[in-house]
């Protein structure tokens, strides 16, 4: 059986006792969370979230640059106040430069990608400092919005707050 067959076996069982159809769209939490894709990172466990309390925007790094449009639709549009950034211990996202990954895809793939900035970082800590001054800075992201970053200790399952 194929990961997507597993898949949707696990849908239907998911399916068949579903209770939640009729959630609200705004997220009942008021909260978006940005978190790096890495699949050891669970957010709503780490989190305690249920369906329907959050948004959660995940990707590469868990970077507020990769997810502004998201960020903007979350407040503007379905109500969220809180912005949690959430970042992680042995992340990927420390192991390569722009410049590494431009020349792998130049390789790899005969293909430029040199126009893509993909935001790897050197300083865990630093990085989620960043992320919040991108967005507390940003004219897109209201002042009156809370911000709050965290690095996930992968090892430990804890959180640990930068800012």
């Amino acid at each position: 059986m194929s990961v997507v067959d597993e898949f949707l076996h696990a849908n239907d069982q998911y399916a068949s006792n579903f209770k939640k159809g009729d959630l609200p769209l705004p997220p009942g939490r008021k909260v978006a969370v940005l978190a790096c894709m890495d699949a050891r990172l669970d957010p709503a466990r780490i989190l305690g979230l249920e369906e329907g309390d959050a948004h959660v925007i995940r990707n590469a790094g868990g970077r507020a640059a990769d997810a502004l449009r998201s960020l903007v639709i979350s407040e503007q549009l379905l109500e969220t106040n809180t912005i949690v950034i959430l970042h992680h211990t042995d992340c990927g996202m420390l192991t390569f430069t722009d410049e590494v990954i431009h020349e792998k895809i130049k390789h790899d793939l005969h293909a430029d990608a040199d126009h893509i900035a993909f935001l790897p970082f050197k300083d865990l800590d630093q990085s989620v400092r960043d992320d919040i001054t991108f967005l507390r800075t940003s004219t897109l992201i209201p002042e009156s919005i809370e911000i709050r970053g965290f690095v996930y200790d992968v090892k430990t399952g804890k959180l640990h707050s930068i800012a």
